[in-house]
């Protein structure tokens, strides 16, 4: 069947030459006493100019579900009658299953249907502000994670340019915004899609970067930087003066006294990685591209249907997702959100109630310029003749259609080919041009 439904905070002591041996660009690191002290890894490492100019484009946000996630209990077709016919303990009742007792799912357009857990976000999507693509992702058949989220991350099909897609954007798109927070990394590293960024920055917590408003805490720090300003002029200058900048900027944001608009970002990573990322958008720091990852998605035992292991980690995105999405109203004309996974998971559940690595995936898209409330989907089929690889959900739809159309028309970047190397992209209505 085929169907186009057009839808830390304590610093760790090192020796001199570990510090060295180290470089500016993992760690800085000062003289206090007759301690050599590293900063933490997460410390802005480039430069932070004029935090007032604005994106050229959109906000990116980008969403990776680490481990590969299972797309096909994500948004269910739950039209394809061989979907059930290879889950038949793990797949998700079928909308007008009057016999499921632990939910069932949310019908999208009488083909494709949300997870329970993810139900909440019909609410956007019938908004017209979030669409799924589904049948997606990277032509290159590796189950092996680390390659592939190499590959994508750098949003190529072999080995070569080891520069990140987004790094990529960001090099060719002159916005005039020299910000080190034009792209940050929530988390202790940075992605490997900014591996090469000119300006980039890992955000551990903002309340932890700028020590929690303590006065005395922030005039140790800015003491402890003027020492390392001082005695190393040749190698970390820049780092230190960068750093000053970068916490009086980021000083100025009330994290304790945060409240969001609409329901509250939940206790879990997720959660608040996305409240970090929304008071960086509205305290208008030059945020142009924000990165976070979640894990948890690699579920070959005891994933669950409707409950269990899955459901649990599908609610947190659903909650982070939605309390972003509310918060962020009056800015959402202007934001646009990709949840993405370096590859989907096997057809058939295996014998331990879970499922192995698979191909095929979907993607999600949140944001006020996109062509939302429908799915996307030239749908390939489950039978088994329609299957790829051991029995895997067959991509027609490159992931690079969905990040392309989107880099060119919401973030106003003409220069796919230089982003894409050896790609053509191939738009099919997802973004609404600026």
């Amino acid at each position: 069947m085929t169907t186009q439904t057009n839808h830390c905070q304590e610093y760790e002591q090192v020796s001199r030459r570990t510090f060295l041996s180290r470089g500016v660009q993992s760690a800085a690191a000062l003289m206090f006493g007759n301690k050599l002290v590293a900063l933490p890894t997460w410390m802005p490492r480039i430069s932070l100019a004029d935090p007032h100019v604005g994106p050229a484009g959109d906000t990116l946000v980008c969403v990776f579900l680490r481990g590969g996630a299972d797309g096909l209990n994500m948004v269910v077709p739950h039209g394809d009658d061989d979907y059930y016919s290879h889950r038949p303990l793990i797949g998700i009742p079928r909308p007008d299953d009057n016999g499921a007792s632990d939910g069932r799912t949310v019908d999208l357009d009488g083909f494709f249907g949300l997870h329970p857990a993810l139900g909440s976000l019909h609410d956007i999507y019938a908004a017209g502000d979030m669409t799924f693509i589904h049948a997606t992702g990277s032509p290159d058949e590796s189950r092996s994670h680390f390659e592939a989220m190499d590959l994508m991350e750098r949003g190529a099909t072999e080995n070569g340019d080891y520069t990140g897609w987004l790094a990529r954007h960001l090099a060719t798109l002159d916005s005039g915004n020299s910000s080190a927070l034009r792209a940050v990394g929530i988390g202790d590293m940075l992605p490997a899609s900014l591996t090469g960024a000119v300006s980039s920055t890992a955000l551990q917590s903002i309340a932890e970067y700028h020590l929690g408003g303590r006065p005395e805490q922030i005039g140790q720090m800015t003491t402890l930087l003027q020492t390392l300003y001082n005695q190393n002029e040749d190698m970390l200058t820049a780092a230190a003066q960068q750093t000053f900048a970068s916490i009086e900027v980021l000083g100025k944001i009330d994290t304790e006294g945060y409240v969001g608009n609409g329901r509250p970002y939940q206790e879990n990573e997720f959660g608040q990685a996305m409240r970090m990322v929304a008071q960086l958008i509205k305290a208008d720091v030059g945020v142009e591209v924000a990165c976070i990852d979640v894990g948890g998605w690699d579920t070959h035992v005891a994933q669950g249907g409707t409950v269990g292991t899955m459901a649990g980690i599908l609610q947190e995105l659903s909650d982070g997702l939605i309390a972003f999405y509310e918060d962020l109203q009056a800015q959402m004309g202007s934001v646009t959100v990709v949840v993405m996974s370096e590859f989907g998971r096997r057809l058939q559940e295996n014998g331990g109630l879970g499922t192995d690595h698979g191909h095929g995936n979907m993607m999600m898209v949140m944001g006020g310029g996109i062509s939302g409330g429908q799915v996307f989907a030239r749908w390939p089929g489950l039978h088994d003749e329609q299957l790829v690889g051991p029995g895997d959900l067959a991509i027609t739809t490159d992931y690079r259609d969905v990040l392309g159309e989107i880099i060119q028309k919401r973030l106003n970047n003409p220069l796919l080919p230089a982003i894409f190397p050896n790609y053509t992209v191939n738009s099919f209505g997802l973004a609404v041009p600026r």
